[in-house]
């Protein structure tokens, strides 16, 4: 059977494929709500997400093998990680199995009628994404959601929601093997947010100006009764923008919609701020959610929340009550008085402001920034020099070995040993460790109560954060 775009109303049995994955296991965790039965395969699974589906008694197989098929599923959902050469992959076109990309089920199954708030730019995504969901629920607005990570106040990744809206986090990233255009193509949306543009993937995109292709054809698709809340002090977000044929609301700094941070309680770590539309108080909140960016990450989501429907009135109980996400700027224990993170910050924008965020948030104490190389981009040479000055609000950076670069081309190769040779010449306090095993003995041997240590990786980073943890409860206990 061909690539099929999925009908309810013949499916009971679905497969995941690549179920390992954030969005993949929120995906599962839906159809599973829905009333589907589902199995899932991937090559590995760890924490959150295995808790997640295990919670769900989600059956996975490990492997992408073709027996993962023999029950004959009704529907096949491939991820994006899947390659067409995997014997599961070939066992679902020689098997005459129905298939589809994950996105194409989500928008077929979840988004049809609903009123789809999709969140998208290269940073602050799942950030946005999270909060503007929490304000639709405060408001009572009972939203579905699907978030690129675990939202506390909902303790999972995605829901189907009771109301009209649903909010989705809009990935510009490949769809699948047979589909090479970006996820939020899919996601039929009626409002979006666009927190940025710049050049990131870069195994998949060839530069800036191909980023926004795609980013042009989401502006294509939203209808001329949408909504576009667009930051007006990103270029690469303003040239997309030019050509959106809806509304658009531009905020950020001097923007229609702007904010003012109030002040920092470190010891609480709260923010304080403010909200204006076109110079008039929205109002004036509380939020978990500390620095300058996620200022602005908050002003969006309020401008797309009431966009969508939620009274201004209902903001501030909203963002008071906002839990945060985890992987990003989670405090994930604080033995002997050294408190350790855990964040997602991999682009160079991404660690320059959660480190200035994180410098807001905990004033003058040291601040150490342990760094992995792993997404596609880091590990290629491409922002070399940008990561040089991203470390800048760091006291004390420590820059792994890159993840696997076996696949990259020696010259185009990201190198550790360069970055922490410019920041030891820019004065900074840097050095470079092979493994997590290392990295944890280092850090727990030198750490001093206090000190505030970041962790930052889009992956596992081989259990540094447990191992250091360990090594850290033992020396002060």
């Amino acid at each position: 059977m061909p690539h099929v775009v999925p009908d309810p109303s013949t499916l009971r049995t679905v497969h995941v494929m690549g179920i390992a994955g954030t969005a993949m296991a929120a995906l599962a965790g839906m159809l599973h709500d829905a009333g589907y039965e589902v199995t899932g395969s991937d090559t590995a699974i760890y924490p959150p997400m295995s808790d997640y589906l295990a919670s769900l008694q989600i059956p996975v197989k490990t492997g992408y093998v073709a027996s993962n098929l023999d029950h004959s599923p009704d529907l096949v959902i491939v991820g994006n990680v899947i390659r067409a050469e995997y014997e599961e992959a070939k066992a679902v076109l020689e098997r005459d199995l129905p298939y589809c990309s994950f996105p194409e089920a989500f928008g077929a199954l979840f988004l049809k009628d609903a009123h789809s708030v999709v969140v998208a730019g290269t940073h602050g995504k799942t950030t946005t994404t999270a909060i503007t969901a929490w304000l639709l629920e405060a408001a009572g607005m009972q939203p579905g959601f699907l978030v690129g990570g675990i939202a506390r106040n909902f303790d999972r990744t995605a829901r189907r929601g009771a109301g009209e809206v649903f909010v989705v986090e809009g990935d510009e990233y490949d769809t699948a093997f047979f589909d090479k255009g970006p996820k939020f193509l899919h996601y039929r949306p009626r409002t979006v947010i666009l927190t940025s543009v710049e050049f990131d993937h870069a195994d998949i995109y060839r530069d800036l100006d191909h980023v926004k292709q795609s980013f042009r054809k989401l502006m294509a698709i939203v209808p001329e009764d949408g909504t576009l809340v667009v930051r007006g002090d990103d270029p690469g977000a303003m040239d997309v923008a030019a050509d959106a044929r809806c509304r658009v609301l531009r905020y950020g700094p001097g923007q229609d919609w702007d904010g003012e941070v109030l002040g920092v309680d470190q010891e609480r770590g709260v923010m304080r701020f403010r909200v204006t539309d076109h110079g008039v108080e929205v109002g004036t909140f509380e939020s978990c959610m500390v620095g300058t960016h996620n200022l602005y990450n908050q002003v969006a989501a309020a401008a797309a929340a009431i966009a969508a429907g939620a009274p201004p009135e209902s903001l501030a109980r909203g963002f008071a009550t906002f839990g945060g996400i985890k992987r990003r700027q989670e405090v994930i224990g604080e033995p002997g008085g050294v408190t350790v993170i855990d964040d997602f910050a991999h682009h160079p924008t991404a660690v320059a402001v959660t480190l200035d965020a994180l410098r807001q948030r905990f004033g003058d104490r040291r601040l150490w920034a342990i760094w992995e190389p792993r997404s596609a981009t880091s590990r290629r040479a491409v922002f070399q020099e940008d990561y040089a000055r991203a470390f800048g609000a760091a006291d004390q950076v420590i820059v792994a070995t890159p993840f696997d670069q076996s696949r990259i081309e020696e010259e185009d190769r990201f190198s550790s040993e360069r970055l922490v040779r410019e920041l030891q010449d820019a004065g900074v306090d840097a050095i470079e460790l092979p493994d997590a095993d290392t990295i944890a003995r280092t850090v727990a041997t030198r750490a001093m109560p206090r000190d505030v240590i970041a962790i930052l990786s889009n992956g596992g980073f081989g259990g540094l954060h447990r191992k250091l943890l360990d090594l850290l409860d033992q020396r002060f206990s």
